[in-house]
């Protein structure tokens, strides 16, 4: 027996398609409409029809799409799963290291059971919980997952809704936890079916399309749509933290904000599966009030990714400045950006023109809610040829840029290959089926990229096969001359960090940061970091006598009573 369930509140009639016949559904004073099928069990392939419109639609609230996001939806059955992580109780932010991966390109078949054959890796390497790029079902075979349609059913050809859990459930056992991305700010392009059914969408549009209705009237049910799908993941995929996509994008001016409304739930949650869950969000707003507790009158989130880290390591490494990157690039900036998290914390953004972003209290406020990255999926993929810092800059300033990510007093999550170097570019693909919409993103790309002073030539198809390919991890290169040794000095970094309570003290009240003539030193605890970026030796000052160095990223490092000489675009980790 199956009771299907869809909301519909402004259809006169809603038909379904299931068991190989047609059946009325009844309506309810809210608006769902209900049909009970006994023969229907797991596995029943089913549609609805609205009115007098004789076109199959899947259900909004869909579990798995076999045959796409076009196609009939299929019953799922979450407690048939057989899960071996019942002694799980979850991973925390604090003290953690992130490593982000896109199922597609993560390995060369692009499923949920082949990166299963690759988490020793994460293991060795010391990550602690895996970041998904999102899996939810999108029109097309590849794509970076953010246009999904589908919000409640796992890609097919990932592997579906049982190879995701496979995947959790194989993460787990090997300790590490799963962090999802998640897109409640807009519908995908092709394939957006739940807005055919009711008022998903509000007037209002942002950067990728019309906006979810939060806000308006019958948003009740909306925002009911996105929560229970936030739960759902957390609670009948074991996933461990979500990630939430452009927070910012989220238009809501009632009194109790969606996020603040989903993170009492999630709390709740929490509370009642015995686990540590957590909601980390993407925000450029520079908000502490994301990530204040509620008590405080925040909205509670535990961590926000922090780009004006990113924007400050990569301008000053690579001396970019178009774009956003106008507002970094020194020394100064860096300084405050490790010592309060945000750049823009009141003050004037060039790149905006205007003031921008709040400032935190870096005495009540704690490192580890800003995840920090060197690279990221946007800041690799939205550039034109999808380039890594690896191939902008040397190898030394490569290594002083980890080093300094990896003992600084944030939540470090690293990119997809970052760990060795990877020579792979990390480009922006797409394979819709609809010969305009595939145009149209094609072109729209060219015009994007054409204002930040990028050429035409310069910018590769979405569309071909071979920019998806292009984009796919070579794990052969793991053994090859380079990118043997990146990857042994990631692992060395790793472990330092765990091996030192100082490094992973997440209280920037207690950091203390000093730059001088192309230099930083970084004092946490007894354990000073010290960074030369310039192309010559420099020797740098200390308040206490060194007395064991823990990590050079170059030979020739100097210890000279109480001060060290540091070789040329190199790095040190010194105990005082």
């Amino acid at each position: 027996m199956t009771t299907f369930t869809v909301w519909a509140p402004r259809a006169e009639r809603v038909r379904l398609l299931a068991a190989g016949a047609q059946r009325a559904m009844t309506r309810d004073d809210g608006g769902w409409w209900r049909a009970e099928v006994p023969e229907a069990g797991p596995g029943t392939d089913y549609a609805y029809l609205l009115d007098d419109d004789d076109t199959p639609l899947p259900d909004p609230q869909s579990h798995r799409q076999p045959a796409g996001v076009h196609g009939p939806s299929r019953v799922y059955d979450h407690s048939a799963f057989g899960w071996t992580d019942r002694a799980w109780t979850g991973r925390q932010l604090p003290g953690a290291v992130l490593y982000e991966l896109h199922i597609g390109t993560f390995t060369g078949e692009g499923t949920f059971d082949a990166a299963i054959d690759r988490l020793d890796h994460l293991v060795d390497l010391g990550v602690d919980l895996v970041e998904v790029l999102p899996v939810n079902a999108f029109n097309g075979e590849h794509n970076w997952g953010y246009d999904g349609v589908c919000w409640y059913a796992p890609h097919e050809p990932y592997g579906g809704p049982d190879g995701f859990k496979r995947l959790v459930d194989a993460c787990h056992r090997r300790g590490l936890g799963v962090v999802l991305d998640v897109v409640y700010n807009h519908f995908g392009p092709s394939g957006a079916y739940p807005p055919r059914f009711a008022p998903y969408l509000a007037q209002g549009s942002n950067t990728w399309g019309r906006s979810i209705n939060l806000d308006g009237p019958d948003s009740d049910q909306v925002r009911r749509y996105v929560i229970d799908n936030a739960l759902m993941w957390l609670r009948d995929y074991h996933v461990d933290a979500l990630r939430l996509d452009a927070v910012h994008a989220l238009t809501d001016h009632r009194a109790v904000h969606l996020l603040e409304e989903l993170t009492a739930e999630v709390e709740a949650l929490s509370a009642h599966l015995g686990r540590t869950l957590s909601l980390i969000a993407e925000s450029d707003l520079n908000d502490p009030r994301l990530i204040t507790p509620r008590e405080a009158g925040g909205y509670g989130l535990h961590a926000q990714w922090d780009d004006d880290v990113h924007h400050a390591l990569h301008a000053l490494l690579t001396g970019e400045r178009q774009g956003y990157y106008a507002d970094f690039g020194t020394l100064e900036c860096l300084s405050g950006v490790l010592r309060e998290a945000y750049f823009h914390a009141g003050t004037w953004s060039e790149f905006r023109g205007r003031t921008h972003g709040r400032p935190i209290d870096p005495h009540r406020t704690a490192g580890h809610r800003f995840v920090a990255y060197l690279q990221n999926h946007d800041q690799i993929g939205n550039r034109a040829a999808g380039d890594r810092i690896s191939a902008l800059v040397p190898e030394s300033l490569l290594r002083v840029g980890a080093t300094l990510l990896l003992t600084g007093p944030f939540t470090p999550m690293l990119f997809m290959g970052e760990e060795w170097a990877a020579s792979t570019p990390w480009q922006f693909f797409t394979s819709h089926p609809e010969p305009e919409l595939a145009s149209a993103v094609a072109s729209g790309r060219r015009r994007e990229f054409a204002e930040h002073g990028w050429p035409d030539a310069d910018v590769p198809d979405p569309q071909d096969p071979a920019t998806f390919a292009r984009s796919k991890l070579d794990w052969a290169e793991l053994d090859r001359p380079g990118h043997r040794e990146m990857l042994a000095f990631y692992r060395r970094l790793i472990a330092l960090r765990k091996a030192w309570p100082d490094l992973s003290d997440p209280r920037l009240d207690r950091i203390r940061v000093h730059h001088g003539d192309r230099y930083l030193t970084i004092r946490r605890g007894s354990i000073v970091v010290l960074a030369n970026f310039a192309d010559q030796h420099r020797r740098i000052g200390l308040d206490d006598w060194p007395r064991d160095v823990l990590l050079a990223t170059e030979p020739g490092l100097v210890l000279i009573r109480s001060a060290v000489e540091l070789p040329p675009q190199s790095a040190a980790v010194i105990r005082c």
